[in-house]
């Protein structure tokens, strides 16, 4: 069962670009955007990036903390910070285990074929671990993510 509005979120998130383990518990006091999305350097994914890229100061000055998660390898989310200079965090969830939480990881289709895949969800969670707000794959706006936050 995937979480909800009104859920806590887990504690732990998983591992960054850097091979840190991260904790929801590192971002005490603030609001955290935890942002699923299908692929490194992909045309929409990286619209969606650059997108909370650009917004981030205002973003931070709204109290917000931003984390990226894909199923991408550790090496591939370093290429694509460096590439993109994004200024946040990206965790690498190969095994699916947070994305398998968060209910973003399922069947998808396209052109009649089925996979696996990532759904394009953010999840804003508050201050104290809840989850307030989720922007389903439908509603999210790669273009001007970071201002449909805000």
């Amino acid at each position: 069962m995937a979480l909800q509005v009104g859920d806590k979120a887990p504690e732990i998130l998983g591992i960054n670009q850097d091979g840190i383990e991260i904790k929801l518990s590192d971002f005490a006091g603030k609001k955290v955007v935890l942002y699923f999305y299908p692929k490194d350097n992909t045309p929409g994914c990286t619209a969606q990036a650059c997108s909370l890229r650009d917004g981030y100061d205002d973003l931070r000055k709204a109290g917000y903390e931003v984390i990226g998660v894909s199923a991408d390898s550790v090496s591939s989310h370093q290429k694509f910070i460096a590439k993109q200079n994004l200024p946040f965090q990206l965790i690498a969830d190969t095994e699916k285990k947070l994305s398998g939480q968060f209910g973003t990881w399922g069947e998808k289709s396209m052109y009649g074929r089925q996979y696996m895949g990532m759904f394009r969800t953010t999840f804003i969670i508050n201050e104290n671990g809840i989850i307030e707000r989720i922007i389903s794959p439908k509603e999210v706006n790669t273009k001007s993510h970071a201002q449909q936050i805000l």
